[in-house]
């Protein structure tokens, strides 16, 4: 697939999102605006997956470590074909199937359920040893926050994969600078983030998130590398949305009628 027709598709997505959390009144926008372009690289130029076969046994596993932006990922779903138009729009519906962190036992593309920061990372480690274990030629992408960094679960699951030269492995940090306080900087400053994750044993990239050419390359590095590889993604929160963009007030917030036909009409 060419990079104009995903740059298409990043605006059906965003515009997917907008329209979920508005038809739900609740979900997380400006997490999920953020990791547009991440997924769609992934998804349909990445990662080795079917799209006619979504349960293949040799395919690459997705993990979603922040779960709340999970409306991104069930539109990918329904432009891959795995879900129709009508149940990603019954978003966060109690007669709909899509809950507001992707859960396993609703949504079976779901590799793991998420939500509860940092358990993504640890399952994904997990994951990836157990393709090795098997055989497996297949890989572990993960997408991860920065307020995940925040969280000790992290660290001891780096440990690990470094230390078992997890090269089948890659986290894809959504470096927004923002969560639902405020700026991570000043709540609980991870940096220096690089220098950590080498010292831990793992390769590092940094790239603008929001730059398919960029992540395509990127992206595909990592599959050459041999110890657990760590894409430091910079991102705009609420990316694409003039009034959400770097305001963390949008972390989680309820779109009234006039808030929601502004964000469509620049996402047109």
């Amino acid at each position: 697939m060419d990079f104009d027709t995903l740059r298409d598709y990043a605006k059906i997505v965003r515009r997917d999102i907008i329209e979920m959390t508005y038809r739900a009144q609740s979900g997380h926008q400006g997490g999920a605006l953020s990791w547009v372009e991440i997924g769609l690289v992934l998804f349909f130029k990445v990662m080795k997956i079917k799209k006619e076969d979504p349960f293949w046994e040799d395919r690459d596993r997705f993990v979603l470590s922040k779960g709340h932006g999970c409306a991104t990922l069930y539109s990918i779903w329904s432009l891959m074909g795995w879900i129709s138009r009508e149940e990603l729009m019954l978003f966060r519906n109690i007669n709909g199937s899509l809950q507001g962190h992707p859960s396993r036992r609703r949504t079976p593309f779901a590799e793991t359920s998420t939500g509860s920061l940092s358990q993504g990372t640890s399952v994904s480690v997990g994951m990836a040893l157990g393709l090795k274990i098997l055989g497996k030629n297949s890989r572990v992408w993960t997408v991860i926050s920065d307020a995940e960094l925040q969280e000790g679960q992290t660290w001891e699951a780096l440990m690990f994969a470094g230390n078992r030269r997890l090269n089948n492995l890659t986290f894809i940090l959504d470096y927004n600078h923002l969560q639902i306080e405020g700026n991570v900087n000043d709540i609980n400053d991870p940096e220096p983030i690089k220098d950590k994750f080498i010292a831990f044993k793992w390769v590092v990239r940094e790239v603008d998130g929001h730059n398919l050419e960029e992540l395509y390359e990127v992206l595909n590095w990592c599959k050459e590398q041999d110890r657990p590889q760590l894409v430091i993604a910079h991102t705009v929160k609420g990316k694409g949305v003039s009034f959400m963009e770097n305001d963390y007030k949008w972390h989680s917030a309820i779109l009234t009628e006039d808030l929601y036909r502004k964000a469509m009409e620049e996402l047109s």
